[in-house]
């Protein structure tokens, strides 16, 4: 016989953002319970609100699995002494186990014989190890934050008001904070009441009728319907973003949609700052026309059922008004700050202890990127507008509507940059220097956007790698890696003529000039590098094979674009042409020989076989093509010219003796294999090549 388990903490009010995180963590931690006492289960389903996590798993054994095992030791060799007697490694194996030496029976595997130990074990009722098992799952479960409550040690995401836990109808004994097990929930905090769970299997329905949709999928689900249909019966555009919706998940146990309006004069607000007001503030969906243009409207969500909807309207209108007012009030008050007095107040910011203020930043992107301009070869327009976007950047990291909203960066620098008369080059810039701000996001679609944003990012990650401050683990408190990925990102996307040694040494250079550098210039950029190379790895990665990504790496990502080119075409190849493991192989044998060539260069007076002057003079046509080829980062091109020589590779194989006595003759030969693995490591390491 099998029974349902059920498990629900009760609690106050979670956080909405830990509680998807803290309901997959008590499913992952009971199932593995489950797994290493050996009980066999079927189905496993989770749910969760904002004050409550629990657990349904179907089928559960009511008895452990026997266990008959054989566990495998240290070989004959290791587990005997010269006297034979047991070793310490033998005992040791027999203490881990449980077991006395004189059960060790000796198997052969391979041809070498090892200790062996037989154990048995009777499996035991669920029940009796179910109430050990679900306190220990309870004090295991760890949380971005905890709380301790009362005057218990114990601690939790927040105090645990009930707990249901049931075997089929038996109820699970277990007492943690004072707070004992039983079959009694609790119902939505305002509609519903307490409620006796049965069986397991009725756990949803009698929430339900408790106005508790515990289904989270369920939930979700109603919550887009009735957005959905809110938005076909008014002709809207529901804007509905992925991680507002999640939260606004978490925040109801009946979800109700209602929406209200607010006074079309705020519309004379950027819509980005109502938008961000209505969703950081209140947890408001915004209301957009068919252009995508802002309408006075918003959209909820109520933890409760649709009695007095018109009511809880003006309540939330009467709350927005005002948050609305305060974002009026301070996009007000922000234009009559001139933009070079805002720069002033920078000088007062402190970037980080060791790298100066913000203005000391902002300087040293200036010089980033006038350096860049001149890099890239820009026009004196271009160039001009760089260095004004560069200089004016930050200004609006002093507003009070950034202050206010954080996230408004770059937007409102925009937005204040083009009403104080910027040129929209320069205003436009202002706010894409800032991009990509995450993953998936736009890079800068204008040049000066692009430079200016590579010149400021890499002034953030130069600085921290001269003082130290080098992303280990997880920890990346500055954003370094985004930042880098950033770069990366800008330079594919524009096919920046760059590499990346020339833009680490221009911001270290800065640096330097400015302040100094506390560690080698030398030891900075091998760091930098081997930095960047991982970004780079991960972008290849994320649409290659793991040995193609491998073979282009090791011929160097020092220019980002090609790297990516050659990626591409390699995996074509690999891919789409039959005949392409022979020219891979043909590869290989040079590589392999040229391994031991001392590096003379070819002579052709001393190529004496028609077979290996033939080598030669394919070799020689093609390679200033084929590094013209790479140079252009015409990948497919110069892969297709080396695929070329494979003929003239074997036939060299066949009729050539590479190593022959003659000291001259072999010099040269391996002389000539190395010159043209050079070439073909310049492309990629082919020997990284895994075929099926």
């Amino acid at each position: 016989m099998a029974k349902d388990l059920l498990f629900e903490i009760g609690l106050e009010d979670m956080p909405a953002r830990f509680i998807r995180g803290a309901v997959e963590q008590l499913k992952d931690r009971l199932v593995k319970w489950l797994e290493e006492s050996v009980i066999p289960y079927a189905a496993v389903e989770m749910y969760a609100t904002p004050r409550r996590l629990a657990v349904l798993i179907k089928d559960v054994a009511e008895k452990q699995e026997d266990v008959h095992e054989e566990v495998k030791g240290p070989s004959r060799k290791i587990a005997l002494d010269d006297k034979g007697e047991w070793s310490k490694a033998a005992l040791g194996f027999a203490r881990s186990q449980g077991v006395e030496p004189k059960q060790f029976t000796f198997k052969e595997v391979g041809g070498t014989e090892y200790i062996y130990v037989s154990k048995s074990r009777t499996g035991v009722e669920t029940t009796s190890i179910l109430s050990e098992g679900l306190l220990g799952i309870l004090h295991a479960m760890n949380f971005p934050k905890n709380m301790r409550w009362g005057s218990y040690d114990f601690k939790f995401l927040r105090p645990i008001r009930w707990m249901v836990a049931l075997f089929g109808k038996d109820v699970i004994d277990l007492e943690i904070t004072g707070v004992k097990s039983g079959k009694v929930t609790r119902g939505h905090r305002f509609l519903g009441q307490e409620a006796v769970i049965d069986e397991p299997s009725k756990y949803v329905e009698t929430l339900r009728a408790q106005h508790v949709i515990a289904d989270i999928n369920e939930r979700q689900t109603m919550i887009q319907n009735q957005i959905d249909a809110l938005a076909k019966e008014k002709g809207w555009h529901i804007a509905v973003k992925e991680d507002l919706l999640e939260e606004v998940l978490f925040l109801v146990e009946t979800p109700t949609v209602l929406f209200g309006t607010f006074e079309e004069s705020f519309l004379n607000i950027p819509q980005e700052v109502l938008i961000t007001s209505m969703r950081e503030h209140q947890r408001y969906f915004p209301v957009l026309d068919e252009k995508g243009h802002l309408l006075p409207y918003f959209v909820t969500v109520r933890n409760g059922n649709n009695a007095s909807l018109d009511v809880i309207a003006r309540g939330n209108e009467k709350v927005l008004r005002a948050r609305l007012s305060d974002a009026k009030f301070f996009y007000e008050e922000d234009q009559k700050l001139a933009i070079k007095d805002a720069l002033s107040k920078l000088e007062s910011i402190v970037f980080h202890d060791e790298l100066g203020t913000i203005g000391d930043k902002v300087r040293r992107i200036r010089r980033n990127t006038e350096k860049l301009s001149a890099m890239l070869g820009t026009d004196s327009g271009t160039a001009e507008a760089a260095s004004r976007t560069a200089e004016i950047c930050k200004f609006d990291l002093v507003t009070q509507m950034v202050y206010e909203f954080p996230e408004l960066q770059g937007v409102m620098g925009e937005d204040y940059a083009r009403k104080a008369g910027e040129p929209e080059a320069v205003a436009k810039g202002v706010f894409e220097h800032y991009q990509p701000r995450f993953a998936d996001d736009a890079v800068p679609a204008s040049t000066v956007g692009s430079i200016v944003s590579i010149a400021d990012k890499i002034d953030t990650i130069a600085g921290c790698f001269s003082i130290g401050i080098i992303p280990t683990g997880s920890q990346d408190p500055y954003a370094l890696r985004r930042q880098a990925a950033g770069i990366v990102q800008i330079i594919l996307e524009h096919k920046l003529p760059v590499g990346l040694t020339d833009i680490f040494k221009m911001a270290l250079e800065t640096h330097e000039q400015f302040r100094g550098l506390k560690r080698s210039k030398e030891e900075i950029l091998k760091d930098l590098m081997e930095f960047f190379g991982l970004r780079v790895r991960k972008t290849l990665s994320d649409s290659l094979r793991y040995d193609v990504v491998d073979a282009v790496i090791a011929a160097g990502y020092e220019d980002v674009v090609s790297v990516v080119a050659r990626g591409l075409a390699l995996a074509e190849a690999v891919e789409g042409r039959e005949d392409f493991k022979q020219i891979v192989e043909s590869f290989g044998r040079v590589s392999n020989l040229a391994a031991k060539a001392t590096g003379e260069k070819v002579r052709s007076d001393l190529l004496a076989e028609p077979a290996e002057k033939e080598l030669h003079e394919a070799w020689r046509k093609v390679t200033d093509e084929y590094l013209k080829a790479l140079s252009e980062r015409d990948a497919s091109k110069a892969l297709s010219i080396v695929s070329g020589l494979k003929e003239a590779i074997t036939a060299f194989f066949d009729a050539v003796m590479v190593m022959a006595e003659d000291e001259a003759i072999r010099t040269n030969r391996l002389a000539l294999l190395s010159a043209i693995d050079s070439d073909l490591k310049a492309f990629a390491d082919f020997s990284k090549l895994v075929w099926a």
